[in-house]
């Protein structure tokens, strides 16, 4: 029996989808209500496996991206596993940028599973990604008990919130100098790119989109759900600083009648967001507001009279990171305060060359430094807690109590939380 882990050729990329999950009509999300999905009904819907045409229609765009990079398994010739990454920009504390390549569309056939392929596929990735200089690996756990065995841990998360309408009373301010407008698809497919790519330079977590991010927007019903709706601000220069995508479904039910469903809203400062809001949670005939994919920290909730109002039912974690190369990703990020940790690493199976003891070093006006040193050690810390700190979302010292992080010196975990935590929290607006 001869095994290979590597990218299927052209002509083995049909075979390639036929052992994901989502090609194939098979779950692919644990079978739990969905913070990022707004409707009352379970999510993800079921699905038809791909036809011939669709699964040609997708090797030909995949061929052609130089972003996408797949992984097989291979027995004897025979495709039994499949993984990707994708090749991103994330957005990290500072404002500045680093390469991530992002894990996505994993699979193992039933009949081969629990043999070791998924770590196996799993180390190619991560070897290819260092090869192209991304010190980050980033991915939505489709089941939560998988993938920290590979480093990942939590490092954004997202909420899905309600608010009546009747509820829905925000406190005071200054009038608007700018104005709304209801506009089509089209001219929503214009705006979202620029306000993403704004408000992405200030949201920690947040990712450059693939080109073709929002082609999908279209003003044509979706069964029940109804077309999608488009609503813009502008400054009072004219500019588009603010976009929202929402719906309002038809509901067989009394208690889901009368929703409005917010699928995504994006504002470059605050006047536009407040605007935006403004409008979505008073609109006629409605009763209800929900949204999905939200922050939890969301400032929504802070301009009601009434912060309770807003009600979250659903939060889950979203993206999942991973430090590939420890030293050049911590130096791609920047510190809230000043000091400097040695920390030691020595539990890293998949990329080795992590393990050892660190120095890391930030100071007001330089850049990071991260080298490895003799010294003695402030703390152990697991490869998974730094994917947890890194985007500065998570507690130090939850970590701490949970065994992640064994402190050695008094004050460590301070001055870990002090350095790596960021505000707002991190978050990020759609997957991949």
């Amino acid at each position: 029996m001869v095994t290979e882990f590597r990218p299927p050729r052209s002509d083995e990329m049909t075979a390639y989808y036929r052992v994901l999950p989502y090609a194939n009509g098979y779950p692919s999300w644990e079978p739990a209500d969905a913070a990022w999905h707004g409707g009352p009904e379970p999510w993800p819907p079921q699905r038809s496996p791909a036809s011939a045409e669709q699964l040609e229609t997708w090797a030909t765009a995949d061929l052609r991206d130089t972003a996408f990079h797949p992984i097989g398994a291979f027995v004897d010739g025979v495709c039994v596993g499949g993984s990707a990454m994708i090749s991103f920009e994330v957005t990290v504390p500072g404002g500045g940028t680093v390469r991530m390549g992002g894990v996505t569309a994993t699979g193992v056939v039933a009949t081969h599973r629990r043999r070791g392929y998924l770590r196996r596929m799993m180390q190619a990735m991560f070897d290819a990604a260092l090869e192209r200089g991304e010190p980050l690996a980033m991915l939505s756990a489709s089941e939560g008990s998988i993938y920290g065995r590979f480093g990942f841990s939590p490092a954004t998360h997202r909420t899905r919130w309600e608010l009546a309408r009747h509820e829905a009373v925000l406190r005071p301010a200054e009038p608007d100098p700018g104005s709304l407008e209801l506009v089509d698809a089209a001219r929503a497919k214009e705006a979202w790119p620029p306000v993403h790519a704004e408000v992405r330079r200030n949201r920690v977590g947040e990712l450059r989109p693939q080109p073709g991010r929002w082609d999908g927007l279209s003003d044509e019903p979706d069964g029940t759900n109804g077309p999608m709706r488009y609503l813009l601000h502008r400054d009072r220069h004219g500019h588009v600083d603010g976009v929202a995508n929402f719906r309002l479904p038809w509901s067989p039910t009394a208690a889901h009648a009368g929703t409005l469903v917010v699928e995504a809203l994006e504002a470059t400062n605050p006047v536009a967001y407040r605007a935006l809001w403004e409008l979505l949670i008073d609109f006629d005939l409605t009763k209800t507001v929900v949204a999905a994919a939200r922050p939890r920290d969301e400032p929504l909730r802070w301009m009601l009279t009434n912060p309770r109002a807003m009600r979250v039912t659903r939060q889950t974690d979203n993206l999942w990171a991973r430090l590939l190369d420890v030293p050049r990703a911590l130096t791609q990020r920047s510190y809230s305060t000043p000091g400097e940790l040695k920390f030691t690493i020595d539990g890293d199976r998949m990329c080795p060359a992590n393990n050892g003891t660190w120095q890391l070093r930030t100071t007001d006006d330089t850049a990071a430094t991260c080298v490895p040193t003799d010294a003695t050690p402030d703390m152990t810390i697991t490869p998974a807690a730094l994917g947890s700190l890194y985007f500065g979302g998570m507690s130090a010292h939850h970590l701490a109590y949970a065994g992640h992080v064994t402190p050695h010196t008094d004050g460590a975990v301070d001055a870990l939380s002090r350095m790596f935590r960021t505000d707002p929290e991190p978050h990020n607006s759609f997957g991949f």
